[in-house]
């Protein structure tokens, strides 16, 4: 049988009747919505009385919605954006917030007013916030308080029209809300005096709701036209490699991704009675399309952490909270797993830990299944793909996999010259399936390059086993070419992992005149007590001699992204300064 042949064999789909068995069938369940609205505006009718989002702060303090409430709210937020500030279907619209009450009600709002969604990292520079706004075209902009200032200095360089400013206490209780507004304006100065003019939320709400009353609008007329082939969000690429970019991601590729989810979690979610924690920000794909959406698909109780760093202001949602589910990286695992609140009183509601964005280590994953007690399973996917490609099926994880494709995706593993490679064999992973992105915003060439007759190319590298599961190797830029041979810093981040005394690792390649390049670990200690030569010594007993690295430094803490991912970029670049 031939390279081609086996991948058309499909060795995986053995493992979806495996998982599945109570199905009785392979492919991912077909939701009968069209688009994003009519599957948010069932969910919310359906679970209309259940509490949909609770805001949890450090301190315990919290505001919360009802499903009536979030729905309510964001037809009056959509009614608003067409007939208030008067903006055509298609118009893009940012949001620029961490986790709070706001967000999903105006991010369903924009998708109800057949609007396109621009998710915004808040804490995007002025520079990264300027390049955002005017390369999605973006009208109008819902931001939080605290970094009204920035946009203040760009806003005349945009074509923002309407701004709308909200605060993460919005719609705590009044005195509560006070409290914590005092608190961040006054304390810890975090919320800066502006002359933008803008209305703050309440009063956008408010005009909607009597636009809505006086010309008797029913705001399905918005989206009723709307199909799966109809943009929903342009979301952007982390920008760590060069220019960000934004994947266009229609309503099919997301409703197609909640349908592959749901074969990810079935049997082990209870629609209507799960409780999912909320620390990955929302305006990353994983947060967004997997505790967002699928969630409140599933009549979820979200509890919204603001922000989990320190990992400590996640205490209270923990204790407060049947947390029975919980999506993250490694990173916030493993910080988990250094707490001795955590591990002293782990959460006994626990029913499943999902990762991604970055490699689970595998000694993180054994930890958590020892003290949690709950299945760990990790998975893979990329913004452009909405985001999941493979999955770890719940129950059946595999160590240092990334499991098998989700159901109605081909993965395939190829060399530089897009043939497929024999099974075993290193390859980039491209992938093809409902999930995939219309194509990079703007840019034609850069969607040319990405997708390749109907492929898209992920720049990640992996290998696929006999019977259909995959694992990653390393990003192909990432790739360290050591006397010729590939060095992958995963590999040995994770050997470096497994020591007791360490938080966590990066690994870059340094140039070398011997070699060629040659590995360099960056470590962050959990204890003292470990020198360099007990790292190296380690790795020499787990690795060969060319993969072991030449030196290792020891930082305070390592460069990330607000989601969690290590940059090496960034420590490559400090290295480079030295």
């Amino acid at each position: 049988m031939s390279n081609d042949q086996y991948y058309d064999s499909k060795p995986w789909e053995s493992h979806y009747r495996a998982a599945r068995s109570e199905a009785g069938n392979s492919t991912a369940s077909q939701h009968k919505h069209d688009n994003l609205p009519a599957l948010i505006q069932a969910a919310s009718q359906t679970y209309s009385d259940h509490l949909a989002f609770t805001t949890c702060m450090p301190n315990g303090m919290n505001g919360r919605l009802t499903y009536a409430e979030v729905d309510e709210m964001s037809d009056a937020f959509a009614v608003y954006l067409r007939e208030c500030i008067k903006l055509e279907a298609g118009t893009r619209v940012a949001v620029q917030m961490p986790n709070c009450l706001t967000l999903p009600v105006v991010a369903f709002g924009i998708l109800k007013a057949g609007c396109i969604l621009v998710n915004v990292n808040p804490l995007y520079t002025k520079r990264e916030m300027e390049h955002q706004f005017n390369d999605s075209g973006a009208q109008a902009l819902v931001i939080v308080d605290m970094f009204v200032d920035k946009l203040e200095a760009i806003l005349a360089k945009t074509a923002i029209k309407q701004v709308v400013i909200t605060s993460v206490a919005q719609w705590f209780p009044p005195v509560v809300r006070g409290v914590l507004k005092a608190v961040l304006k006054y304390w810890n100065r975090a919320i800066p005096r502006h002359q933008v003019n803008a209305d703050d939320i309440n009063t956008a709400l408010k005009k909607g709701r009597e636009a809505q009353a006086q010309a008797s609008l029913d705001v399905r007329q918005y989206w009723e036209h709307l199909t799966r082939s109809d943009t929903a969000l342009l979301q952007y690429t982390g920008g760590t490699t060069g220019v960000s970019k934004g994947a266009e991601l229609t309503h099919g590729n997301l409703i197609s991704n909640l349908e592959q989810v749901d074969s990810v979690v079935q049997g082990h979610i209870e629609p209507g009675k799960e409780c999912i924690l909320t620390a990955l920000p929302m305006y990353h794909i994983f947060a967004f399309t997997v505790n967002l959406l699928a969630f409140y698909h599933k009549g979820a109780h979200n509890i919204l952490v603001p922000s989990p760093r320190p990992i400590q202001n996640c205490q209270r949602a923990f204790d407060n909270y049947p947390i029975s589910a919980i999506s993250g990286v490694n990173t916030l695992y493993n910080a988990l797993l250094n707490e001795e609140w955590f591990t002293v009183y782990p959460p006994k509601t626990m029913k499943v830990a999902m990762a991604g964005g970055t490699a689970l280590h595998q000694a993180v994953a054994e930890r958590w299944r020892t003290i949690v007690g709950s299945p760990i399973s990790e998975g893979y996917g990329l913004t452009e793909t909405a985001p999941v490609i493979c999955f770890n099926p719940i129950g059946q994880e595999r160590p240092n996999s990334i499991g098998i494709p989700a159901p109605d995706t081909e993965v395939r593993i190829v060399d530089e010259q897009g043939a497929t490679v024999p099974v075993g064999d290193p390859g980039e992973i491209i992938v093809r399936g409902p999930q995939v992105m219309k194509g990079y915003w703007n840019r034609p060439q850069d969607t040319a390059d990405s997708v390749r007759d109907g492929w898209f190319y992920t720049g990640d590298i992996g290998v696929m086993t006999e019977d259909g599961h995959f694992s990653i190797v390393d990003r192909k830029k990432d790739m360290i070419l050591v006397s010729g041979f590939n060095v992958y810093p995963n590999e040995i981040e994770d050997c470096i992992a497994r020591i007791p005394q360490v938080q966590e690792s990066a690994v870059i390649g340094v140039a070398d005149d011997q070699t060629g390049e040659a590995v360099q670990a960056f470590v962050v200690l959990r204890e003292e007590g470990i020198t360099e030569r007990d790292i190296i010594a380690h790795c020499k007993q787990e690795l060969a001699a060319y993969k072991v690295p030449r030196k290792v430094v020891f930082w305070d803490e390592l460069p990330k992204t607000p989601v969690g991912k290590v940059l090496r970029k960034e420590v490559r670049a400090a290295v480079i300064k030295q």
